[in-house]
């Protein structure tokens, strides 16, 4: 996909642009490329951009450690202003930020890049906690007689220690 020159959005019918997608994204590892739309509306003063997309990304078991496929689906909007960017005179001077100024902005007469704001809602979609099933137990220990051979001392020279946590442990 090609980035939008925004004043050019004044002039297309309806003033927005559909995008049809159905390819892998730069950057974000898929099995199957991003199949979706992305719709870009000007608004005078804001772009309203409404997305639809899924894919299949292969994620790593945050308890197991084991691969599994995870189906990735996002259905949003979201709102970007259009504004010049605030020009700082001197560098390195702080600029305080109202709370409602933390947004999204553009510059009314820049670009603006569906693939590279399609990959960062995708990459926000993504689960925090990657879990291949609810009751994955996680790693299996094999036996308890095992374990009870990785506690000895490798190094004959820790032997005094294991001797001394042991008493503590009676």
């Amino acid at each position: 996909m090609k980035s939008v020159y925004i004043p050019n959005l004044l002039n297309a019918s309806g003033q927005q642009q559909t995008y049809e997608v159905q390819e892998h994204l730069h950057g974000l590892s898929t099995l199957t490329p991003v199949n979706g739309r992305v719709q870009v509306t000007h608004n005078g003063n804001f772009l309203e951009v409404k997305a639809i997309a899924e894919t299949i990304v292969t994620l790593i078991c945050d308890r197991c450690l084991q691969q599994y496929n995870h189906r990735l689906q996002i259905d949003l909007s979201e709102l970007i202003w259009l504004e010049e960017p605030v020009e700082v005179d001197e560098e390195g001077v702080e600029i305080e930020v109202a709370m409602e100024d933390l947004v999204e902005t553009l510059p009314p007469k820049g670009y603006f890049s569906p693939d590279e704001w399609l990959y960062e809602q995708l990459c926000l979609a993504l689960p925090q906690r990657q879990l291949c099933d609810v009751d994955c137990s996680g790693i299996v220990v094999e036996s308890a007689d095992r374990s009870a051979d990785l506690l000895q001392p490798v190094d004959q020279r820790w032997a005094s220690l294991q001797v001394l946590k042991e008493n503590l442990l009676n």
